[in-house]
């Protein structure tokens, strides 16, 4: 499956640039977003994978909170990710 990274989790001081929240086109609801907790997400960089794993929901419209060992470069914005 396929998904796009919409932004980092923030709040109204900060960002955590370890938590990105993700879209799949073929999710559209909180259920079905639910039942992909646990998974694997890779973002490849170019030279190498960084590897995350989904661990909430983020919304009720299907987005997904997914959470990496390392902070991510602000390039990912936008970018293609793999779910697992």
């Amino acid at each position: 499956m396929e998904g796009t990274i919409i932004n980092y989790r923030r709040n109204s001081t900060g960002q955590r640039t370890n938590h990105l929240i993700i879209s799949i086109k073929e999710i559209d609801s909180r259920e079905k977003a639910l039942k992909l907790i646990g998974k694997k997400v890779i973002y490849h960089t170019g030279k190498k994978d960084m590897i995350g794993k989904i661990n909430a929901a983020h919304g009720n419209k299907g987005a997904l909170r997914a959470v990496f060992e390392t902070g991510m470069p602000g390039q990912c914005l936008g970018k293609k990710v793999k779910v697992e």
